[in-house]
């Protein structure tokens, strides 16, 4: 720890912000562009790393079915320990370049080598094979992308106080996991890379090796373009402030122990619980139950029309939140989300039906999508105002504990459905046609995974948001806040 302390002094290492307040350059460079690679990458994986398994590698039936059942779910509890120990060592961790920062530029190569690892997987005996992809899922999951995740999402709570500026950058943060998530990976994606790389692992390999490697410069723009303006001003400029020494169990307490903490985890578990699922499904109910396998068209159709609200929402859901709350506007929108997706489970095979669904339902994810981070951010302001103390690392570690684990829990669940329901692989015949069908019993449940839960988890949501009445009082608390500093700088 020493020795990375001593490397970030070094002015090659500073922040290219230098700014009291956030500028626009921090915005587009630091909060929008940078993070574009590591997130893309995520969300490819997010989405495909599974068709990878079943439908290139064909790994549905290695063990009976139960290897990518388990192998996901325990893979996720030994992500879920290193986002607790990440958390951990970034709230002791501190640089003149700050606590979580500095993780986002040690994390780059990591992601580069282990995301193309996660496909190179070699033509050799299925034990091989077993032991190489839980091997490069766990260094990629567990070491790499946690490393990153739980400093990359840090860095709004910890850019600035001041709540305008903070709901900007939440913002621009939301619009590069959308732009990764929502156009490329759910439109460029399947409109033009998979109709091409089909199940051909060589064209895989060669596409994910792309990916990858533009990790690595974007995540060291996110990194020179960010800055940690409350972690200075907790530590009045003393690298070994006394908030690094807290007791974890401290800190910890502190957490579960907070009424408005434990909502918006909860929150953030259903909702992640719900978004996994009809993530993991999308593929294939655009190949099964809604159009025809690998079409280019189906999945391009449902992007277009759910990420039209979510491109206009850029410039609305802002001003809509300023005026009447992040929490109401969040709540409003999970009502339209229940009527969306409700649409689109009745009536799940008639593309005009489900077109509309989508879009009245995406349109309900707008607050969700761009203003979350900024209703965290005001949660751990609430938090050191009761506590007078920050706990930013470890909320972070439970957040993004949240997160993987939901994603290894929901991929473990939905393969166990595949399996169970009778879904088979497609496959090439010997006129070297592509054999693509699935009973009835697979594309009910593949349609319950992709609208269905979503429904029941919408309105759960609603009722949860309901109690998260964190922004009352906020300015009053972060004036007392910034006397009892002022107090503690003068002594």
């Amino acid at each position: 720890m020493n020795r990375m302390k001593a490397v970030f002094q070094s002015n090659a290492m500073n922040s290219r912000v230098t700014s009291a307040d956030t500028t626009a350059k921090e915005r587009w460079l630091g909060y929008l562009i940078g993070p574009s690679g590591a997130l893309l990458l995520n969300a490819v994986l997010a989405a495909y790393l599974n068709v990878y398994y079943t439908d290139v590698l064909g790994l549905t039936s290695v063990g009976g079915g139960v290897f990518l059942v388990v192998f996901p779910i325990v893979s996720k509890i030994l992500d879920a320990i290193a986002n607790f120990v990440m958390g951990y060592i970034i709230d002791r961790t501190r640089t003149r370049q700050g606590k979580a920062r500095p993780w986002l530029l040690l994390s780059a190569p990591l992601m580069l080598v282990s995301g193309i690892l996660l496909f190179l997987i070699p033509q050799a005996d299925t034990k091989i094979q077993v032991i190489w992809i839980v091997l490069s899922y766990n260094l990629y999951y567990s070491i790499a992308f946690t490393t990153y995740n739980v400093g990359h999402n840090l860095m709004v709570p910890l850019s600035t106080r001041d709540g305008i500026q903070r709901g900007k950058l939440s913002v621009f943060s939301q619009v590069s996991t959308i732009m990764m998530s929502g156009i490329i990976v759910a439109l460029i994606f399947p409109m033009t890379i998979l109709p091409l790389i089909g199940v051909d692992k060589s064209r895989w390999i060669l596409v994910m090796c792309v990916i990858s490697i533009a990790v690595l410069p974007l995540t060291l723009l996110e990194y020179f373009f960010t800055k940690e303006r409350v972690t200075a001003e907790s530590t009045g400029g003393n690298i070994e402030d006394g908030e690094s020494k807290l007791p974890f169990r401290t800190q910890l307490k502190a957490i579960v122990s907070d009424r408005y903490m434990l909502i918006i985890l909860s929150y953030f578990l259903i909702y992640t619980f719900g978004v996994c699922l009809k993530n993991l499904s999308l593929v294939y109910y655009c190949n099964y139950v809604l159009g025809t396998y690998s079409d280019g068209v189906t999945q391009t159709l449902i992007s277009v029309v759910g990420g039209v609200p979510l491109g206009i929402g850029i410039f609305a859901v802002w001003p809509l939140a300023k005026k009447f709350g992040k929490r109401n506007v969040t709540l409003i929108g999970f009502v339209l989300v229940g009527i969306g997706s409700a649409v689109c489970w009745i009536y799940p095979a008639s593309m005009p039906i489900v077109l509309a669904g989508q879009f009245i339902k995406n349109l309900g994810f707008l607050p969700s999508a761009y203003i979350f981070m900024a209703l965290f951010a005001d949660t751990l302001d609430h938090m050191e105002w009761k506590t007078g103390f920050r706990c930013d690392g470890i909320a972070m570690s439970v957040y993004t504990t949240i997160a993987v684990t939901m994603g290894g829990l929901c991929t473990g669940i939905f393969n166990g459905m595949l399996s169970f329901s009778g879904y088979a692989a497609p496959f090439y015949n010997t006129a070297g046609e592509l054999v693509s069908t699935q009973s009835e019993s697979v594309q009910d449940m593949i349609t319950f995974a992709f609208v269905g839960f979503e429904t029941i988890t919408s309105m759960i949501l609603i009722v949860l948001l309901i109690f998260l009445n964190v922004e009352k009082g906020l300015g009053l608390k972060q004036k007392v806040m910034k006397d009892r500093r002022e107090e503690q700088n003068d002594a």
